[in-house]
């Protein structure tokens, strides 16, 4: 592994502004993994912790388990980590499908980060609303505001479903792309159920926001979503996090494959992450 803190060669170039492709879905997991890593560095740096909201999903668990494994569990100071969720189903934490579960079993009980810097969004709750709503203090109570009044992250992961939904934000659903609201329980119609979820607002508050896509399944929403120009949009593409938010796309080549290059024959240069080699642990081996 390339140290962080550095410029890591093996970044890409990208193949659109904010869109870097991997050869496969386990170096996308490698390069979220080395982000994570990166970003926890700089923003504890900074701020003396880390506020990152985690998703679900098949690729985001290869991450977890590189982020749980030798090579990279000690690079990170889990006890300036803050986790939390960027949606869940209404399931408990034993059922198979429930996010907080999968991060918990492939990595939060790996690595040594105390049990009150996790904060998982209780769905499984009779009242989801009022669930909803104690997220919603969780969050005042942990995260600064930014100038708008909503709470920002030092970064966010985010996946895409086929239909262009991330998050628990679908097609149809009536989740406004403005509200003052900064968790919500939408009533996912194709599925018959509700879900809670961070808003709009506040993705775009966030500092950092990555998308993982992987898979020639989604090959076509992704050149949608980044090339299309669908009305009412996705709400994948309603994700722009505000100046000076970072919005990227780590991608494999399948799910690559349908996209059309930037006109210019110039790859924009990767973020160089600050330097944060300084105090820093010996990497595991």
């Amino acid at each position: 592994m390339a140290e962080t803190g550095g410029i890591d060669k093996s970044v890409p170039p990208e193949i659109l502004p904010g869109v870097r492709v991997y050869p496969d879905p386990a170096e996308v997991a490698r390069a979220a993994a080395r982000l994570f890593v990166d970003y926890a560095w700089q923003s504890i740096a900074k701020d003396a912790q880390f506020m990152v909201a985690l998703s679900g999903g098949n690729t985001p668990r290869a991450m977890f388990e590189l982020l749980a494994s030798d090579e990279f569990r000690g690079q990170v100071d889990w006890a300036k980590v803050h986790v939390f969720w960027g949606d869940e189903r209404a399931v408990p934490p034993s059922n198979a499908e429930s996010n907080y579960g999968m991060a918990r079993r492939e990595l939060l009980i790996r690595v040594p980060i105390p049990e009150g810097n996790v904060h998982r969004m209780e769905a499984e709750k009779p009242s989801i609303g009022r669930a909803a709503h104690e997220y919603e203090e969780v969050l005042r109570k942990y995260l600064e505001l930014d100038e708008r009044g909503f709470p920002r992250f030092h970064m966010i992961f985010l996946g895409l479903g086929k239909d262009g939904h991330t998050a628990s934000l679908f097609p149809g659903t009536r989740v406004p792309r403005q509200t003052s609201r900064w968790v919500s329980t939408p009533l996912v119609t194709s599925l018959n159920m509700r879900r809670m979820t961070l808003t709009f607002p506040v993705l775009d508050a966030a500092l950092r926001v990555v998308f993982l896509v992987v898979g020639s399944e989604k090959a076509e929403i992704l050149r949608a979503v980044l090339q299309g120009t669908s009305d009412p949009p996705y709400p994948a593409q309603l994700v722009q996090p505000r100046n000076p938010g970072l919005k990227l796309f780590l991608v494999d080549k399948a799910a690559a494959a349908m996209l059309a290059p930037a006109p210019s024959n110039k790859a924009v240069p990767p973020e160089k992450p600050a330097d944060t080699t300084r105090g820093r642990p010996e990497r595991s081996t």
